[in-house]
């Protein structure tokens, strides 16, 4: 298996294998929809309370996964403008958007409930494990097709079908066995793609202070002694890979320290 190209430019899109994939690009999502998005869903956790309101809200405005991953799903004509939050977008994704999701740790899952406001998935389930923050994701989107399921993903590994499986910041708080096991029954279950964001463990004093930060939130939170571990991005690369998956990164930290990585992995042979 080829490794990741080393020494990545900021936002720049870089193939995991050297033979010719369908070049994923970057797209723009404008400040002028975003915002109004943000507050329809913030809206969906009122029955949550302030803390749940306030948090989602901060997670929306400041972790550019949830933009990119939108833009992704909007699969629209490429483009690029200065002074927006790009999104990957990898190959041509059609009228359904994502179409049905499955939400590998979702937390309160306001990147599902923003798909669905947005119209960019058919129906998501987010699976996490048990507790308020997987009860408030079951509030905010029972209206909007949203369903949730308890498990704890470390220890069964059971994914279902989906077009699409998003596992975004979850691989690397699980050992490594776990994280491998998960991300092969995701691609397993995926029918078209598989989105990982994860840390990457490559990008020097950047990874180091992700790690660092990682660790001091554990500290301060209800994580206390949950792990930091993440793996080579050509070790989850290889997985993919090895199951049908043609996979391109890009860093995902934009307007953070973090050393944030998505992986867009979409299925051969499917448009």
């Amino acid at each position: 298996m080829a490794g990741l190209t080393q020494g990545l430019e900021p936002l720049a899109i870089v193939p995991v294998r050297p033979e010719p994939l369908p070049a994923p690009v970057l797209r723009p999502v404008t400040s002028a929809g975003f915002p109004s998005l943000a507050a329809a869903v913030v809206a969906r956790y009122a029955p949550c309370g302030r803390a749940a309101r306030g948090y989602v809200a901060g997670k929306l405005r400041h972790d550019p996964v949830h933009r990119a991953v939108l833009a992704l799903a909007e699969g629209t004509a490429p483009g690029t403008a200065p002074g927006t939050v790009h999104g990957t977008v990898h190959g041509t994704i059609h009228g359904t958007g994502l179409g049905d999701v499955v939400d590998l740790g979702c937390g309160r899952g306001q990147l599902g409930v923003a798909l669905l406001l947005a119209g960019r998935a058919r129906a998501v389930r987010g699976i996490d494990l048990p507790g308020r923050r997987l009860d408030q994701a079951a509030v905010a989107g029972a209206a909007l097709g949203l369903s949730t399921t308890a498990c704890d993903l470390a220890a069964r590994p059971i994914v279902p079908a989906a077009d699409t499986v998003l596992l975004i910041d979850v691989l690397y708080q699980m050992q490594t066995r776990s994280q491998l096991a998960l991300l092969a029954a995701a691609a397993a279950a995926a029918r078209r793609r598989v989105l990982v964001r994860t840390l990457d463990p490559a990008r020097g004093l950047r990874s180091v202070l992700t790690v660092v930060l990682e660790h001091a939130w554990r500290r301060v939170s209800a994580q206390a002694g949950a792990m930091v571990n993440p793996r080579p991005l050509s070790e989850l690369a290889g997985v993919l890979e090895a199951a049908g998956f043609a996979v391109s990164a890009a860093p995902c930290w934009r307007g953070t320290p973090f050393a944030n990585v998505l992986l867009t992995a979409h299925r051969t042979g499917v448009s």
